[in-house]
């Protein structure tokens, strides 16, 4: 073969292989659909506790899985496969989910019993219909009266746990607003209405928050909310965990996920106590991570840790050429101050578009001042600077806004969180960590990720409650009180965490580690490997494998990937 030829060929090799990543699905249209009817149907039906609203997606979710049904999945291209799998896997999962509500919801529904006469003017007021004012009112006065009556024998009717009388406290509060969208679109504009029904609403309105409230508490006190923690979240069991797992294409069982855990804790562990010793401190790791929590910087000076952290990190991978950066990415990354009261649940910084610097401010108190000063320490954050910004959420965010951003839909934590915590095992295992000191920063961080697969699944099992949770990671992983609090709220009492969310980060990272070192014994490069990831965007890490390994798939794909070597 002549030099002309040569060239042509590897040319061509060149294109077909780039022909291979850029090739575009065409089912980008169905998964942009089944986005826009959830939308416009959770606009239109806001009364979301209620049987016209479960019936309505029910019925949506029904007909999505015929269409999935009808498509002729071996007449599909790789990359359409997969967008195939992901979309049928995201329809079964929120249909699952949806199910579980819905149950939920017809164990209480009798709470709103007295409102069926309301509910058609809920329903016609969408389309404007001018209603009866004067029926309306004595509608809304009967209704009032009902309440009454329920609110008096609330007492005889305990729900059998807090769960429930939540859920029914839940049924009524969607009912009012509902009520109040309503009569706010009429009263006002239409005399007649708002010269009947202005009292009865005020009158119904007020019974209606006394109601909801007394539904909340109206539980059987054998029935344990509170551990003493103050923390209350909704475990889900191990059923519904198992479910989950599937839906994230994990092959494992929830107890072979903590001996994962525990296995990498364990080993965590020995790190930290091999680097305890060159420290001087003995086998007393708490004694060492001490001296690392105090080498915290003043106040005033964490921004300035944050860019330093963040151009040696950059810097260490650019010199080994692991990835590739886009310019804009690192010309645009910001940085925030994160408000007081989100540190409350949220004691470290965050990233994203921007990293957000948890640091204190002077309305906190001295004692919360030092324990957010010492665990966001510059040996700490060195694990994490890198998790937030490049190569971690910044570039994430920066690459799905312009490759594939149809894939936003099958947003998964073990990809968002995985991939940053993947970073961390690599860099780990490149020596970025150069002292005692940020090494045993680097293994605070990596330790507490195991800490969050073992405490996270225990707590969904019903094996560990919220204090015990705090418990642990003050007295195994070294945290400060307030930061671990703040850390077991996040994870079970606010919205921002599903069940699987706090599991994520290391076996996500594992799953990429794992196939990270498949791509490698198949010729690739890491540069190859981490700029293919990015570019397309999110999905479970076991659909990835099957995408960028061209592996055979079927239309009712089940997850096998055994990633851990431990179950191998």
């Amino acid at each position: 073969m002549n030099y002309t030829s040569l060239k042509t060929y590897h040319f061509l090799i060149i294109f077909f292989l780039t022909m291979m990543v850029t090739a575009q699905s065409n089912l980008i249209d169905l998964v942009n659909s089944y986005s826009a009817d959830k939308r416009a149907l959770n606009k239109f039906y806001t009364h979301s506790e209620s049987e016209e609203y479960y019936q309505r997606f029910m019925t949506l979710y029904a007909n999505w899985q015929n269409k999935m049904e009808a498509l002729d999945f071996d007449a599909l291209n790789q990359q359409e496969k997969v967008d195939y799998l992901l979309l049928k896997n995201l329809i079964e999962k929120e249909t699952y989910f949806f199910n579980l509500d819905y149950i939920a919801f017809k164990e209480v529904a009798s709470v709103s019993d007295f409102a069926k006469d309301i509910v058609p003017f809920i329903k016609e007021r969408r389309r404007g219909k001018k209603p009866d004012a004067q029926a309306l009112a004595k509608i809304l006065h009967d209704a009032s009266s009902k309440i009454d009556a329920e609110i008096k024998t609330l007492n005889e009717q305990l729900f059998k746990d807090w769960l429930m009388a939540e859920k029914a406290s839940k049924v009524i509060v969607s009912f009012q607003k509902s009520l109040e969208e309503a009569y706010s679109f009429y009263c006002g504009y239409d005399p007649s209405f708002t010269w009947w029904v202005e009292k009865p609403f005020e009158h119904i309105s007020a019974k209606l928050s006394e109601y909801a409230n007394l539904l909340k508490e109206n539980y059987s006190k054998t029935s344990i909310k509170d551990d003493g923690s103050g923390i209350i979240g909704k475990p889900i069991g191990r059923e519904a965990l198992i479910e989950s797992l599937n839906f994230e294409f994990i092959p494992y069982t929830p107890e072979q996920m903590i001996k994962t855990a525990e296995n990498q804790f364990n080993w965590c562990k020995e790190e930290m106590i091999k680097a305890s010793k060159d420290l001087g401190y003995g086998t007393d790791w708490k004694a060492a991570l001490e001296h690392v929590k105090n080498t915290y910087v003043p106040a005033g000076e964490q921004p300035q840790v944050i860019t330093d952290l963040y151009n040696q990190s950059v810097d260490f991978i650019e010199a080994r050429d692991l990835i590739t950066f886009p310019e804009l990415a690192k010309e645009t990354w910001g940085m925030i101050m994160m408000t007081p009261e989100r540190q409350k649940v949220n004691p470290f910084f965050t990233g994203g578009w921007e990293i957000s610097i948890s640091y204190p401010t002077q309305d906190m108190s001295e004692a919360d001042k030092l324990m957010s000063m010492r665990g966001n320490n510059p040996n700490f954050s060195r694990a994490t600077v890198q998790h937030e910004l490049l190569p971690g959420h910044n570039l994430q965010y920066f690459m799905n806004a312009r490759h594939k951003s149809y894939r936003n839909a099958f947003d998964t934590p073990f990809w968002m969180e995985g991939w940053a915590l993947y970073w961390e095992i690599n860099l780990w295992n490149k020596e970025f960590p150069q002292t005692p000191e940020q090494k045993l920063g680097m293994l605070f961080w990596r330790i507490h990720r195991c800490a969050r697969i073992i405490f996270s699944l225990k707590y969904h099992l019903g094996d560990m409650t919220p204090q015990q949770c705090i418990d642990m990671l003050v007295n195994e992983v070294g945290h400060e009180y307030a930061n671990a609090e703040a850390e077991v709220r996040r994870s079970f009492a606010t919205s921002y965490t599903p069940p699987l969310y706090q599991m994520a980060y290391m076996t996500g990272g594992l799953q990429f580690y794992a196939l990270r070192n498949e791509m490698l014994e198949k010729g690739w490069t890491e540069k190859q490997f981490h700029d293919r990831v990015l570019q397309e965007n999110m999905m479970p890490i076991e659909l990835l494998r099957s995408l960028i390994q061209d592996l055979p798939l079927k239309k009712n794909h089940k997850t096998h990937w055994k990633f851990s070597t431990e179950f191998k």
